[in-house]
């Protein structure tokens, strides 16, 4: 486990604006994302994950302008994700200011991707982002399936075994996002933590649930070396950052 626990904002983007719904449904507006940024970094965050939820190729340019200007105004380690398919759209997102690339989808496809992407900048660049959602009736050994486009289609994948197969592949860090618990702001999905941490070495990012600083801790407590969310931030309190780093605090553990 890493010394200090991470608290990181996530903001997902479309068409250059901050949206958040309900397990990936119903989105709204939450604001201009170059803004927000600026704001939780004064505020205190670690790191910040935008995530290009539509990922669509028109939609790509207005994303690296919108890394672009945010990297010229926050000084902590910016992770973009959406639309990552090969090196070359890592090699852009570098050079636009991003610190780390967060790729789902196009390691499904094809999971060679992992190495070459690593290979080239080295593991701590690239993060895999891993949307899971409880099976029924055995679909998979764990009961958790990796999903695409919002969680709206199943893989047939076992969750753990491709966090474990990404991790043996080089990524950095596993982005382990509970599609379940998402948007609902009823805490973390703590099993799922669990059965990750128990196959993989590398830091996780635990993500989906979270709508109070005192959900934030258990997350920790089951595995977690960072915790990232979206709703309490954007629409709870000024200092939610700062509380949330209180609740981890005051369980007994470090944080930055």
């Amino acid at each position: 486990m890493s010394v200090a626990i991470r608290v990181i904002p996530c903001l997902d983007v479309d068409a250059g604006r901050v949206v958040k719904g309900v397990k990936f449904q119903n989105l709204r507006d939450a604001g201009d994302p170059v803004e927000l940024a600026r704001r939780y970094d004064r505020a205190g965050a670690d790191e910040l994950t935008f995530l290009d939820v539509t990922a669509s190729s028109g939609n790509r340019d207005t994303t690296f302008d919108v890394v672009s200007r945010t990297a010229e105004q926050v000084f902590i380690p910016l992770t973009v994700g959406g639309g990552v398919r090969e090196v070359s759209d890592v090699d852009k997102l570098l050079r636009c200011g991003a610190d780390k690339a967060s790729i789902n989808t196009a390691a499904i496809a094809r999971p060679a991707v992992i190495d070459e992407i690593t290979r080239r900048f080295g593991s701590q660049v690239l993060v895999l982002s891993v949307d899971a959602r409880r099976t029924r009736g055995g679909h998979t050994p764990s009961g958790f399936e990796v999903t695409t486009h919002g969680g709206r289609t199943g893989t047939g994948l076992d969750a753990i075994e491709w966090a474990r197969e990404a991790a043996e592949r080089g990524v950095g860090e596993i982005l382990l996002n509970s599609i379940d618990a998402d948007g609902t702001k009823e805490g973390f999905d703590l099993e799922l933590i669990r059965l990750v941490r128990a196959a993989v070495h590398v830091p996780i990012i635990a993500s989906g649930g979270a709508g109070r600083p005192e959900h934030f801790p258990p997350a920790v407590a089951a595995g977690a070396d960072a915790v990232l969310a979206a709703s309490i931030f954007h629409f709870g309190p000024d200092n939610a950052i700062a509380e949330v780093k209180q609740a981890i605090r005051e369980a007994g553990y470090e944080v930055r």
